[in-house]
């Protein structure tokens, strides 16, 4: 009896872990994203309901935790790949895909300098994303393309070059509702000819 408690007590240890690690990368990112990299790692611990050392105890520098926020964001968007799939038919699951890749080019453009600011620069960060994105759309964009929603000639590349395309053509601040039409007109685009 007394194991099963333990182990029932290191389960909730590693939930709260688990729950606070995840307060503290969203309450980062919104520090990040107002503040930049010098946001105030105590004031991210204080709004996230943790001490500082919790915190230091995740992400043992600001760097790693500039990272981890980008990383969450990456691995967000390739399980709502998987979601969509399960939940949506193909071509729907691949616009709604599309739609929150917009979401995350605009992420990358705010928190930009905070990732300008980890030793390194961000590019070993881009490129270890890079592989997560792709394999989110290809899976998705080949079972659009299975169900004959899309064309057999769709290259999930391409759709991702349009999104990206378009955040940095667009000088404005409305670049993300332009995106979001041509996410529309992508799909639409995709469609097998009659």
């Amino acid at each position: 009896m007394r194991r099963k408690n333990s182990q029932s007590v290191q389960r909730n240890r590693r939930s709260d872990a688990q729950r606070n690690r995840e307060r503290i990368l969203e309450v980062a990112k919104g520090a990040f994203t107002r503040y930049g990299a010098d946001a105030s790692l105590d004031e991210i611990a204080k709004t996230a309901g943790v001490g500082p050392g919790t915190l230091y105890r995740h992400f043992p520098t600001r760097d790693a935790l500039i990272e981890a926020v980008y990383r969450s964001e990456v691995e967000k968007l390739a399980e709502a790949a998987r979601g969509f799939a399960a939940a949506m038919s193909p071509v729907e699951a691949l616009r709604a895909w599309l739609l929150l890749f917009v979401d995350y080019v605009a992420a990358k453009h705010i928190i930009a300098p905070a990732l300008n600011s980890v030793a390194g620069g961000p590019t070993r960060l881009y490129e270890g994303s890079r592989s997560l994105i792709q394999r989110a759309i290809d899976e998705l964009v080949k079972s659009a393309k299975k169900s004959g929603a899309v064309r057999r000639d769709v290259d999930a590349s391409d759709l991702l070059r349009a999104v990206i395309g378009v955040s940095y053509v667009g000088s404005g601040a409305d670049w993300q509702q332009s995106a979001r039409k041509l996410v529309d007109i992508l799909i639409a685009g995709s469609s097998p000819l009659r």
